[in-house]
C-alpha cells in the first residue's frame, strides 16, 4: 500500500512540511491561498486526511459533503470552534487539535497585551516614531499600575494557568471563573468564583482564556462589563466572539474601561473598524502562538496525531472521542 494522501490547506512551517512530505503523499499550498468551499472539496477527492487551520470553516454541511475517503481532520490550532465536532463524529471522522504546546506563547502575548494596554505603550511608541516627543513631563501618557492589582482570569485551563503564573511575578491577586474549581489554580493561590459576575466585580484586569462555545459567545456584554471596576483593563487572547464589540467599544469610549488589549477579533481579519479609532486599545493580529518554536511544535503535534491514526493507534488529541459527552 502507498502512503496515506494528505491535503494541507495552508502553508505550514518548513520543518513541519518536510516531515509530512517524508511520511505522507501530500498536497501542499505554497501560495498560502485560502481555499473556497468548492475548491477544498475538489482538492480532497481521493485524500485520506486533511490538515486545516482556523481559516477553514468546516460546518455541518461542509462536513457532510467531504469525500468518503477522508477519515481524519487535524487542525493546526488548539481551538476547534471552526469545526462542527458532532457532525464530524456522526460522519465517523476523527478530529484532532494541538493542545499544550502553545500555552506559554499565548500567555506571553496576554501579559504583553495587559502591560501595553495599561501603560499606553502603542501611544508612546507612535509618539517617538512620529518625532512628536518633546521631552519628559509629569503628566505624559499616564497609565495604570499593574503590580499588586487584582487579575480576573475567565477560563482557567492550561493557558489561564500559565497566565496566573506570570501574574504572580507582578504580585497580582489572581481570581478566576471556570466551570468548576481547579486544583492547579488553587495551588497557584488563585481564588475561585462560581459565577462570571462575581469574578468581574473584582477584576481590575480581566484576561479571557475560555473557549468559544454557545455558552461563552457574547458573554462579555454591556451588563457584565458594567460590573467591572471603573478604570479596569480587558485583555482577550481567546476568541473574538466572546466579547460583544458594541459593548466593549462603548465602555472604552465612556472611560468605564481604561483600556483593552486585543489579539483576537470577531470576523478577523475584517475587524470592527471602530477599534482602529480608539487610542485606548492595543491591537495585535492574532499573534498568540506566533513563535518559531511554538508553530513548529503545533505542526509536529498534527503529525503525531496523523501518525497514530494511520498506525491504528488512538490519537493523542482526539476531539471526537474526548468530547463525546457534548
Amino acid at each position: 500500500m502507498g502512503k496515506p494522501k494528505i491535503l494541507i490547506a495552508r502553508k505550514l512551517p518548513p520543518a513541519v512540511e518536510n516531515r509530512l512530505c517524508r511520511d505522507y503523499d501530500v498536497v501542499l499550498n505554497p501560495a498560502d491561498r485560502i481555499y473556497s468551499r468548492d475548491e477544498l472539496l475538489g482538492a480532497l477527492e481521493g485524500k485520506d486526511g486533511l490538515i486545516v487551520t482556523p481559516s477553514e470553516k468546516l460546518d455541518a454541511a461542509m462536513i457532510a459533503a467531504l469525500p468518503d475517503t477522508v477519515r481524519i481532520i487535524a487542525t493546526f490550532s488548539v481551538g476547534y470552534d471552526h469545526i462542527d465536532i458532532p457532525a464530524a463524529r456522526k460522519k465517523g471522522l476523527v478530529v484532532t487539535n494541538t493542545p499544550r504546546v502553545l500555552d506559554d506563547a499565548t500567555a506571553d502575548i496576554a501579559m504583553l497585551l495587559l502591560l501595553a494596554a495599561a501603560r499606553r505603550a502603542h501611544e508612546g511608541e507612535a509618539l517617538v516614531r512620529a518625532d512628536e516627543w518633546r521631552g519628559w513631563h509629569t503628566q505624559m501618557l499616564l497609565g495604570v499600575h499593574v503590580t499588586g492589582k487584582r487579575l480576573g482570569i475567565y477560563g482557567m485551563g492550561r493557558i489561564g494557568q500559565a497566565m496566573a503564573r506570570r501574574a504572580r511575578g507582578f504580585d497580582m491577586e489572581v481570581h478566576y471563573h471556570n466551570r468548576r474549581p481547579s486544583a492547579e489554580a488553587e495551588a497557584l493561590g488563585a481564588r475561585y468564583h462560581d459565577s462570571l459576575e462575581s469574578l468581574l466585580k473584582v477584576s481590575d484586569f480581566l484576561s479571557i482564556h475560555c473557549p468559544s462555545t454557545d455558552e461563552t459567545r457574547n458573554s462579555i456584554d454591556a451588563r457584565r462589563l458594567a460590573l467591572m471596576p471603573e478604570g479596569a483593563v480587558l485583555v482577550n487572547t481567546a476568541r473574538g466572539d466572546i466579547v460583544d464589540d458594541d459593548a466593549l467599544i462603548s465602555a472604552l469610549r465612556s472611560g468605564h474601561l481604561f483600556a483593552a488589549g486585543l489579539d483576537v477579533f470577531r470576523g478577523e481579519p475584517a475587524i470592527d473598524p471602530r477599534y482602529r479609532e480608539l487610542k485606548n486599545v492595543f491591537l495585535l493580529p492574532h499573534l498568540g502562538s506566533a513563535t518559531v518554536e511554538t508553530r513548529d511544535a503545533m505542526g509536529y503535534t498534527c503529525c503525531d496525531n496523523l501518525d497514530a491514526f494511520f498506525a491504528g493507534r488512538a490519537c493523542p488529541n482526539d476531539l471526537t472521542g474526548r468530547v463525546a459527552g457534548e
